[in-house]
């Protein structure tokens, strides 16, 4: 073979090495890690902390099993979790600092809708993709392409206690009392804008402090109205304290709560005064309110088993929010590897997804992702959770 043949030959080698080489660089979607670094900030301490723990049980207990089988493509997951001491401006430092030093992929939080749209400015200007686990309506509306949320959305829960209000209770007024930050708030402006609607009158708006304990004030200027209901919206313990006040001022009109007290420690705080009280929550705590042989209800069982496997409580409504806002985070890493804004586009794409908290359904313009028939009203009864048909 001669030299010129023998120099081309080897030419033409190196050169179908390179395009193999660079084609298999340009094939590849995801980029190589030693670790898919997740953020997380919730309320584990303070006056959320019923909100926050059980979200931080769900997202250790997912951790562990992602890692137990391999994690995603080979990679071990690691949820970085920050508590915001029930502060929206120590969840605002705490998504700064994750962002900035561990250099997560995505956020996951808050617990409360305070702390969450304190975070919302910092997601916006990184451009990390941030899914809520609260419930307040501020939060995706109007929609902000870097927040999701995959708690129930005021705007849901309030249509759901307005019906409620109107064809089973069929009163014609209402008295308000809500925590005066900006879930309690949101709520009540919900509930003003759309009560009249539902041919509501709303007689009396009272609000209180998130530490108060003692609601006896508001409930006595309440009182003599002629409200035919009260619709508390708020997280524990606030709530529990104005069912016990009412308890004490033998006020009997019907209490309607948020999903705002959907677990066990409204029944823990309130004692026998939570008995009769009604709460519009995600069908999950009642697995059989789910249709028999749905994906949604598979989903909700294998979780439950799991939870109550690793704790010994049964899951609720927090609980949910933690499990499918850290499964969501990790499915788009499963589909688009460690790239934050190809993460966003993969949370916008989620269709029909089966989740604990609902079926899923994002696009641009709905960041909430949830229909109205994920929810129903539960009657606390004997302090068990009874469905109200």
């Amino acid at each position: 073979m001669s030299r010129r043949k023998s120099f081309s030959l080897i030419a033409c080698s190196v050169a179908l090495f390179l395009i193999v080489a660079v084609g298999a660089v340009g094939c590849s979607s995801k980029p190589s890690v030693s670790l898919y670094k997740i953020g997380v900030v919730l309320s584990a301490s303070g006056p959320s902390a019923p909100l926050g723990t059980s979200e931080q049980n769900s997202i250790r207990l997912l951790e562990s099993q992602i890692n137990d089988q391999g994690g995603v493509d080979g990679v071990k997951v690691s949820f970085i979790i920050e508590d915001d001491q029930s502060d929206p401006a120590k969840a605002s430092v705490a998504a700064t600092k994750l962002i900035t030093q561990d250099q997560v992929l995505a956020l996951i939080g808050s617990s409360t809708t305070g702390a969450t749209l304190a975070m919302a400015p910092i997601v916006e200007k990184n451009q990390v993709p941030l899914v809520s686990m609260a419930a307040g309506v501020k939060v995706t509306q109007p929609p902000q392409k870097w927040i999701f949320s995959v708690a129930p959305s005021d705007a849901l829960v309030t249509q759901k206690v307005l019906i409620y209000l109107r064809d089973t209770l069929k009163v014609k007024t209402i008295a308000i009392l809500h925590d005066a930050n900006a879930y309690g708030t949101g709520g009540s402006d919900e509930l003003k804008a759309k009560a009249p609607a539902y041919n509501i009158q709303i007689v009396a708006d009272e609000s209180y402090g998130s530490a108060d304990t003692d609601m006896t004030p508001q409930l006595t200027k309440i009182q003599p109205t002629n409200a035919q209901a009260l619709v508390v919206w708020g997280t524990n313990p606030g709530p529990a304290s104005v069912a016990k006040n009412m308890q004490e001022l033998n006020m009997t009109i019907p209490f309607v709560g948020s999903s705002g007290i959907a677990n066990q420690k409204f029944i823990e705080l309130a004692g026998s005064a939570a008995n009769g009280v009604v709460f519009a929550a995600s069908k999950l705590i009642i697995p059989s309110s789910i249709p028999a042989g749905s994906a949604w209800a598979k989903s909700v069982n294998e979780f439950s088993a799991a939870y109550k496997k690793a704790y010994g409580v049964n899951i609720d409504t927090f609980a949910a929010h933690g499990w499918d806002s850290g499964n969501m985070v990790v499915n788009a890493i499963k589909s688009v590897g460690a790239d934050s804004a190809k993460i966003q586009s993969e949370l916008q794409s989620v269709t029909d997804y089966p989740g604990v908290d609902g079926v899923f359904t994002y696009t641009a313009t709905n960041h909430s992702g949830l229909k109205v028939d994920a929810l129903m009203m539960v009657k606390i009864v004997n302090g068990q959770w009874v469905e109200v048909k």
